[in-house]
């Protein structure tokens, strides 16, 4: 999802790859820092610890806003998914973490 060119800040201990957690972490920020939040994409940055530059969050909710966009317009198809049984969701939730 995250895109970007050569920035001052974008050499800084990141990559233009978005990890699961990374991803958690962006949306947990833009739930504690909203649009009127002065210095948002800063603080955002801060609180994930440095991994991301300001430039590459705001970056990345661009890129977000976009993606959005385009699946409520209808560009982006539903995944089709198979008939599941039991046995299926049996065998993914041991997978998955619940909180």
């Amino acid at each position: 999802m995250a895109s970007g060119g050569p920035s001052s800040n974008s050499n800084r201990g990141s990559s233009r790859v978005w990890t699961q957690r990374q991803n958690k972490q962006f949306e947990c920020a833009l739930a504690v820092y909203d649009r009127e939040t002065p210095d948002r994409w800063h603080n955002v940055a801060r609180y994930m610890g440095g991994a991301k530059s300001a430039d590459e969050v705001r970056r990345h909710f661009e890129q977000l806003v976009a993606d959005v966009a385009e699946i409520e317009a209808g560009r982006v198809p539903f995944p089709r998914y198979g008939a599941a049984t039991a046995d299926d969701a049996a065998s993914r939730s041991k997978y998955l973490k619940f909180q």
